[in-house]
């Protein structure tokens, strides 16, 4: 009878060992400091689409803060998709991690194709070599994927191009600081003007609009790990192994141009119908961009339709996405968020 209980307790023991070792434990990376070197991959489209006054501006705004760039080898491969082959993409993020001199990763630009990677990353190589890994828009697979696969916290933030901006770039700098440069927690705050304006044609010429501020749809209050980035991006990635887990979750999500109201609400409704989506505590959108024909008000709208949220805190208008300027935020860090219509709603990111 003893040696039973014993046999059961063992076996017990193991099976509890065997479930929380499977538990991926969050990896911070270590802050940016003067001196340290960024490398540029193209991990989507090409470095040749983007022209030498952006990429001017871009390597002084890093030299300003003290840091110096580098470049993927095959950062400027062109093909028919204004991108490069998988081996070029795999090889140049592979060497970024490898690199023990490389503090961070950022990429070049946005796209189309960043999950055609996915099945070819050594995930133990990055889990390995743990760096900050910074980019938005289609980059959103690659940061959910590498919290999945190896609990390391990236960051939604700007890409190397974004830095081209000659005019109105100081909110996106000062965020990019707070996250990669600083230890303490920081909140995300309503910039003062913002733009959708096509600023690399016309560096100039720029068109600012005054922000109405963080729009509360749902009150409430939540805390819980930060998944998401751009909403088409992200649902690409439903039923796969590289979705991040959503237990104590707060979303952010944002897209592009090419997502008209109609096309948002179906992404949603198919992430809500994702098993366990209640385990989500809020929501924050991003600026959706003016083409996209989204009001506040039409955006309201399709969340209030959606009986599923109606207990959680919603807030959109947050300075994320494609307009500018944009904050920094890291996808598996920890963030506070309180949503209210009377006061002054607070998005604050606690651990990163």
């Amino acid at each position: 009878m003893v040696s039973r209980v014993l046999h059961v307790l063992q076996v017990g023991c193991l099976v509890y060992f065997m479930f929380f070792s499977n538990l991926k434990t969050m990896i911070y990376p270590k802050r940016l400091s003067f001196g340290d070197e960024v490398r540029v991959v193209a991990l989507a489209r090409s470095l040749k689409l983007i022209s030498k006054n952006v990429c001017s501006i871009a390597n002084e705004r890093f030299k300003r803060l003290g840091l110096k760039l580098s470049f993927g080898k095959h950062v400027n491969e062109f093909d028919d998709f204004y991108s490069t082959s998988i081996e070029s993409r795999i090889e140049d993020l592979h060497n970024a991690f490898k690199d023990s001199n490389v503090k961070a990763i950022i990429t070049v630009i946005g796209g189309f194709n960043s999950n055609q990677l996915l099945e070819f990353i050594d995930w133990n190589l990055v889990k390995s070599n743990p760096k900050i890994f910074c980019g938005f828009s289609d980059t959103t697979v690659l940061n959910n994927a590498i919290l999945a696969k190896t609990g390391l916290v990236s960051y939604y933030g700007p890409h190397y191009s974004t830095f081209g901006q000659k005019r109105y770039f100081d909110y996106t700098l000062e965020n990019f600081i707070k996250a990669m440069m600083k230890d303490n927690q920081y909140e995300i705050l309503p910039s003062n003007m913002w733009s959708d304006d096509l600023w690399f044609k016309n560096q100039d010429s720029r068109k600012l609009i005054k922000n109405r501020g963080f729009f509360a749809i749902n009150e409430g209050e939540c805390e819980g790990t930060i998944i998401g980035g751009n909403l088409t991006a992200l649902a690409s990635l439903k039923g796969t192994e590289y979705f991040p887990n959503i237990k104590n979750t707060v979303l952010f999500i944002e897209d592009d141009e090419e997502i008209l109201p109609q096309h948002f609400d179906r992404l949603l409704c198919s992430l809500i119908q994702i098993p366990q989506f209640e385990e989500i505590k809020g929501i924050v959108i991003g600026r959706l961009q003016n083409a996209s024909k989204m009001s506040l008000e039409k955006l309201e709208k399709i969340i209030k339709t959606k009986q599923q949220l109606s207990k959680i805190p919603v807030v959109v208008n947050v300075d994320f996405g494609h307009t500018d300027p944009k904050t920094t935020f890291p996808i598996g860090g920890q963030v506070y968020l309180k949503v209210s219509k009377k006061t002054k709603s607070k998005i604050l990111i606690t651990k990163h």
